[in-house]
Order: C-alpha cells, then structure tokens, then sequence
C-alpha cells in the first residue's frame, strides 16, 4: 500500500492528502511528528519535514513542493495543472502565493503559535506574531473574494491545484477558529465549495486529540 507520512494540521501535507483523493490513488495516513525526528523517518527525509510519500515499489519521495510535482508527472490523467503554458504559470503562481508567502504571514503566525508549539512543546505562543497573523489574514482573504469574482476557480475556468493551495490553508486557520467569515462572504462561498468535495472529507474528519476543532468546521453549511 502507498503509505503518506503526514501531520494533519500542515498545510503541504493537506495538499498531498487532496490531490491523492482528487487523483483516485489509495493510501495509507500515517501521522508523524516531525519535530521528534524519529531515526526512521529521518533516513527517509534528512530534513525531518512532513509529507513523505512512499510508493508501493519503496520509491521515497520527500518534501511538500517535491511530492506535488511527483504526483502531478506520475498520475497525469486527472490533472491539476491545465496543459496551456500561460495557465499553468498562473496555477503556480497562485499556488506558490499560498504555500510560501500565506504561510509565512498568516499560516506560521497563527496555527504555529496557538497549535503547533503546544503540540509540539516549544513554549507559549508569541503574541506579537498572532497579531501579525490576524492583521495579514485580513488581506489574503481579500485577494481570494477577488478573484473567485472574476473566475470560475481562483486561477480560471478550471478546479486546479490554486484552489487546493487555498483551501488547505484555510481550513488549518479554521480548525483553530482564526478565519473571520463574515469580512468576506465572497471566500466564504467559494470555500463552502471546496469543502463539499469529496476529496476534502478527510481533512474535515481531523481532530488532533486534546485540541479538537470548532463545531463549524466539518459543517459544509457554516
């Protein structure tokens, strides 16, 4: 069986989760903890960072960025990327905005202060970075209403992996209760969408023990 080492509340890790669901590819979730830097999972990624993906033949794939151009080359019949060179630019364009710089500026901020270090036991939350992350999520969601406005999907006409980039890390925001859904009805309508997805059922299922989600997070009607 394919077997992913993941975490459920990060983000690159929830990416591959839904693309292996969108792709119709069966695998087994393993939950790893990265910052325990467990010997074995240590010798399938030096860098100690989740997701991992190991195929069914051993081959080892490491590395957020790395298993998404994997799974995208390996299993093209349902394809994420759109085969026009301009629109592919744009889905990576988006998808890079998401990963990097929503990560640096909200993702990081919030659910790495408020989850991960408690899971983690790296201390107390940083409260000048929460604020930083409350002010900046502002703005991202803005950028998402904006363009769900102007396009079918966030990167045109097509589901692609930009929305998949976006909607994970909203939903890691959610599952912490740190996405303000009434500044932006616009994202909020465009994220119902992507929850209704079968290939999102599994994230909404994710409860961390002893740090469950809100109640509106599984509800595709919040």
């Amino acid at each position: 069986m394919r077997t992913l080492y993941h975490h459920p509340i990060h983000a690159l890790s929830r990416v591959v989760r839904v693309m292996l669901a969108e792709k119709g590819l069966p695998f087994e979730p393993v939950i790893e903890k990265p910052w325990e830097r467990r010997t074995d999972f240590l010798k399938m990624n030096p860098a100690a960072e989740v997701p991992v993906l190991v195929e069914e033949d051993g081959t080892v794939v490491a590395g957020g960025l790395a298993v998404i151009e994997y799974l995208e080359e390996a299993y093209p019949d349902t394809a994420l990327l759109p085969r026009e060179v301009a629109a592919r630019a744009e889905v990576r364009r988006l998808a890079d905005w998401f990963l990097c710089k929503f990560e640096r500026e909200v993702t990081e901020n919030l659910v790495g202060e408020k989850l991960v270090k408690r899971l983690s036991g790296q201390g107390h939350p940083f409260a000048p970075a929460i604020r930083a992350g409350l002010a900046n999520i502002t703005y991202h969601l803005d950028y998402i209403a904006f363009l769900s406005e102007r396009r079918s999907w966030l990167a045109g006409s097509a589901f692609s992996l930009a929305d998949i980039a976006a909607a994970v890390q909203l939903s890691c925001l959610d599952y912490i209760d740190n996405v303000p859904w009434d500044r932006s009805p616009e994202t909020r309508d465009w994220y119902a969408r992507m929850k209704s997805r079968p290939s999102f059922r599994a994230l909404l299922a994710d409860n961390i023990t002893g740090c469950p989600p809100p109640k509106h997070y599984a509800d595709l009607d919040f």
